[in-house]
């Protein structure tokens, strides 16, 4: 698996409250916080060492709220760096905001502004409150993430069990403007793993020539023998990619696990909180143009 091998070591790490952590290089980490932890897996096309898969970590003044996002950026160059530039900017002041949905809109508005020169992408935003152990789901147009529960041992779809709506609902970022976002909510147990990714990971080839779509994917993962998220996404790596050896390089690829775990909020950060709240959310991000976009901009 040395093709997959990221620009950074994997390693545990704790998302300090109050902080932002993310952006659209090649990486490979892994993160606790009170309630779940996330591991992220990305590489872009090639040999780039970023790409359009632009993906966002933060937790609340308390540690209580964690929000994810993991969005697939039409275009190249500027035109990602400049989103990316923006989701920081609104994942920081949403940052101790539980209700998701204003902060989805606000980011299909920010797309809107983009979308004469081609910007729109598809995204999945997740927010796990850890005092009831729930993680609200909002989907933009993107694949559909895979949620395995512990007391069934098994992999399903994640459904929008949504109430049908006359409005335009749920579309990718930047595409209609009057688009509303819903919202679903899944109670986790310890043990259960929610899987989010790019389209990439469905979009590979099959032995057969055809594509492996939601279907196969989960096939995969009902075969993994004792699935566990310490090397989940590396074995899923692993299966695809001895398909085809094109599979994993055709297009920028993003997985995003999520495990349910028994850590909770401390006493510290509940008492800590109010005052943190007073202050901005830090920001460990970093975002690159592509290779093929400086070498563009240096030519024009």
């Amino acid at each position: 698996m040395s093709k997959t091998t990221t620009s950074d070591a994997a390693q545990e790490e704790r998302l300090q409250c109050m902080e932002v952590w993310g952006g659209n290089r090649a990486t490979e980490r892994c993160f606790q916080l009170p309630g779940m932890s996330i591991s992220l897996y990305s590489h872009p096309y090639g040999h780039d060492s970023s790409g359009g898969d632009v993906y966002y970590l933060s937790s609340c003044a308390a540690g209580r709220l964690t929000r994810l996002l993991l969005a697939d950026v039409s275009g190249h160059g500027a035109t990602v760096s400049g989103i990316a530039t923006g989701l920081r900017d609104l994942m920081r002041n949403n940052i101790n905001r539980i209700r998701q949905t204003r902060f989805v809109q606000e980011m299909n508005q920010q797309f809107l502004k983009l979308s004469e020169g081609g910007g729109f992408a598809t995204a999945v935003v997740g927010s796990y409150f850890a005092p009831t152990r729930s993680l609200s789901l909002c989907n933009a147009g993107h694949p559909p993430p895979v949620i395995f529960r512990q007391q069934t041992q098994s992999w399903t779809t994640i459904d929008h069990d949504l109430t049908p709506s006359s409005q335009i609902t749920d579309t990718p970022l930047g595409v209609v403007e009057a688009a509303e976002y819903r919202e679903f909510t899944l109670p986790l147990q310890t043990g259960d793993m929610v899987l989010c990714y790019s389209d990439a990971i469905i979009e590979s080839e099959t032995p057969a020539g055809s594509m492996l779509g939601t279907k196969g994917l989960l096939e995969i993962l009902a075969g993994l023998v004792d699935p566990s998220p310490a090397d989940l996404i590396t074995r899923l790596l692993a299966r695809i990619q001895s398909f085809s050896p094109a599979n994993n390089f055709q297009d920028d690829t993003t997985m995003m696990l999520c495990w349910a775990t028994d850590q909770r909020v401390t006493t510290k950060n509940n008492l800590l909180a109010p005052f943190r709240m007073l202050g901005t959310a830090a920001d460990r991000t970093s975002w690159y143009a592509t290779r093929r976009d400086r070498a563009d901009s240096h030519s024009e």
